[in-house]
């Protein structure tokens, strides 16, 4: 009775502590993933898209939750359990007894999740890649259901999905046939020690070498030990799963470019100087462009020019401290780029990419993400420069709600939201990458002199393709 009340007990009591040391695991793991993704090249992440990245994410971390649940916990249980079984039935019945049954219960358990675990590997991994490519593809169809709707590709679409859906069950089920089998298996493990113990107990309570009593105890021994065997099957079956999570999340480490040398630089009258700055991508024996200087003073705009791929998007990364330039060197306020710690930097710098970076919630929201504390008048002011206002007043105004990535925008209207938040945030120097890409030219000139009146004394250098962003620029600069 004693026995029986505190397996009760330890199960709670170890439900309690593997949640907890799990729960923790992942909460770590978690930072741990985001600090590596940060740590990837600026170009790396900007190739990413959301929604994949993060289901796959999501998936992998799910995967590696089991690496604590149901594989380290489960091993050091186990092999516990039969130390303590060998130890325990050595000093109450046998040791020949207790050797006997634990090698060969534990044996034959070994060789079936052995065969179980070769099996499932690539089959787990096979059913987890179709699972996820059916989550990614349900999304795109959702996302693009109104498209299709209209073209009249909605239908052939669900066919895609539920034929993708179909071969993800039969990988699943194929899996679970052969977690099945491995249960079945050690079910005749522990037959097997079953066996053992009565075969070799009743003949050691023959020979008056055992009492029978004792000899009773081997026999339950035996039955448990099938139950701590089986706490194995479900993470040594989806052993495959884990690894292959594992190679995904702990790979190699992207490999830094190596930063700049740090120089003293004498304090000058301009807020930003680029001193013959040029990258040379790995592997290349061509840089992206030739070397680069420019000098922009406060309240000065200058344009970059060029045709496209030319690398004006690249030097804008670079001026902003995404990507370190091979050569030369970028002064920001009479000191070093390299110098400036990254806080200092983005709150003295802001660059505005050409991707449009929006949450889901209201304008307010996304316009709130410049800083602490922001006041709604200040945020519709920053939308009044960029000729936002009007278009969202009539929708709900700062309170207009907005879809995942800014859905039920414009791609000119989430631009200038962008704009908006990147006025709120006051930079002493404004990058900007084709800002008024997608605008007509009526708004595209609203924009941009609405940016140069609520900005007058930030420096700001854009890549133009525009002939309109060419004009307002002081000064232009061809690539």
């Amino acid at each position: 009775r004693l026995l029986a009340l505190g397996r009760a007990a330890a199960r709670y009591g170890g439900r309690l502590l593997t949640h907890d040391a799990t729960l923790r695991a992942l909460a770590s793991l978690r930072v741990a993933l985001l600090h590596r993704r940060l740590a990837l090249p600026w170009e790396a992440m900007a190739r990413l898209r959301p929604g994949a990245a993060l289901t796959r994410l999501t998936a992998d971390v799910d995967a590696l939750d089991g690496v604590a649940l149901r594989l380290a916990l489960p091993l050091a249980a186990t092999a516990a359990a039969l130390v303590l079984t060998l130890g325990l039935l050595a000093w109450l019945a046998d040791p020949r007894l207790a050797l006997a049954i634990v090698a060969t219960e534990a044996g034959a358990a070994a060789w079936v999740l052995w065969r179980a675990a070769s099996r499932a590997g690539r089959q787990a991994v096979r059913a987890e890649r179709l699972r996820q490519g059916l989550i990614r593809a349900t999304i795109a169809t959702l996302r693009g259901q109104a498209d299709l709707a209209v073209t009249g590709g909605l239908a052939a679409r669900a066919g895609i999905l539920q034929a993708r859906g179909l071969a993800a069950d039969r990988a699943e089920a194929a899996e679970t046939r052969i977690a099945a089998r491995a249960d079945a298996g050690l079910g005749l493990a522990t037959s097997a020690g079953l066996a053992v113990a009565l075969a070799y107990g009743g003949h050691l309570v023959a020979a008056e070498d055992l009492p029978p009593a004792r000899a009773a105890m081997a026999l339950l021994a035996a039955l448990a030990l099938g139950e701590a065997l089986a706490g194995l099957r479900p993470g040594l079956t989806g052993l495959g799963r884990m690894a292959d999570a594992a190679r995904r999340v702990f790979g190699a480490d992207p490999v830094p470019a190596a930063a700049p040398p740090i120089r003293p630089d004498a304090a000058t009258g301009a807020l930003l100087r680029v001193e013959a700055v040029t990258l040379t991508r790995p592997g290349a024996t061509v840089p992206v462009f030739e070397p680069v200087s420019l000098t922009l003073s406060p309240g000065r705009r200058l344009a970059l020019t060029g045709p496209s791929g030319q690398g004006k998007s690249t030097l804008l990364a670079l001026i902003a401290g995404l990507v370190p330039p091979t050569e030369g060197r970028i002064v920001l306020e009479g000191r070093a780029l390299a110098d400036w710690p990254e806080p200092d930097l983005r709150a003295c710098l802001t660059l505005v990419p050409q991707r449009a970076a929006l949450i889901a919630g209201s304008v307010l929201d996304n316009l709130a993400l410049a800083r602490d504390g922001l006041d709604p008048a200040e945020a519709q002011a920053a939308l009044e420069a960029v000729a936002l206002w009007p278009v969202l007043a009539p929708r709900g105004g700062l309170g207009a709600p907005l879809g995942e990535g800014g859905a039920g925008l414009s791609g000119g209207e989430a631009r200038r939201l962008v704009l908006a938040r990147a006025i709120l945030r006051r930079p002493r120097v404004l990058l900007l990458d084709e800002p008024t890409e997608g605008l007509d030219a009526a708004t595209a000139r609203a924009v941009l002199d609405g940016l140069g009146r609520a900005l007058p004394q930030a420096a700001i250098l854009v890549a133009a393709h525009s002939p309109l962003e060419q004009l307002w620029a002081d000064d232009i600069l061809r690539l």
